[in-house]
């Protein structure tokens, strides 16, 4: 039995499911459909395949040497977190402009215009995280055995990192939609898009403002 191998596969999961935009995405255009969710999710697991990727072919490790780079990737995610986020908070309030309701009475989230921008949305919020080729390619190599070809052994490793994220994120879409009929009230979903929209734009801000993450 591979050791190294069962004890990636806990670190990679326990690192897939922590909470961030990209659940966050997940969860609110779950909200909307079961579909849009679903497609958010596999965007998101098309984004962390691009991030593998660039960790398996040693990109990674250009984009971290290289400041003024690592900084665009990092304003350039966090301002399309923040961009979602503030869509949210815009959404909410203009809905309920337009019903003249309050927001107990006002309809729930609306489904992305189209599945292409779900996918769209799911893979820029993690292919734009600049957190992300520092994570992989630190970590990638702590599981490939000595004596062993690097090249395979990383390329697995990347594989079961994108299943993971692809079976999570899925999994969660189908229990935001299995939960759907509670999840969907009105006055439960205005909270749960609206804290999912300060939730982006505080996680948009903390990229854009704060310090290069290295």
């Amino acid at each position: 039995m591979d050791a190294q191998l069962i004890a990636f596969t806990g670190v990679a999961a326990g690192m897939v499911a922590l909470p961030g935009a990209d659940f966050t995405v997940v969860v609110r255009n779950a909200l909307a459909s079961r579909t849009a969710g679903l497609a958010t999710a596999l965007g998101v697991a098309g984004g962390l395949l691009v991030h593998t990727a660039l960790a398996v072919a040693g990109l990674a490790a250009v984009l971290v040497t290289m400041p003024v780079l690592f900084r665009t990737v990092q304003l350039l995610g966090g301002a399309y977190v923040l961009y979602l986020g503030i869509s949210a908070l815009y959404a909410i309030r203009r809905r309920v402009s337009e019903e003249g309701r309050t927001p107990e009475h006002a309809p729930g989230p609306k489904e992305p215009e189209g599945l292409g921008r779900a996918l769209r949305q799911g893979f820029l919020t993690n292919a734009l995280n600049p957190k992300a080729p520092v994570l992989f390619l630190s970590l990638l190599p702590q599981f490939v055995p000595d004596g062993q070809p690097p090249l395979p052994r990383t390329l697995l490793l990347a594989a079961l990192v994108v299943a993971l994220a692809l079976v999570w994120f899925s999994a969660l879409a189908l229990l935001v939609d299995r939960l759907g009929r509670w999840l969907r009230r009105p006055r439960t979903a205005r909270a749960i898009e609206g804290g999912s929209g300060v939730a982006l734009t505080g996680l948009g801000l903390a990229l854009v403002t704060g310090p290069l993450l290295r």
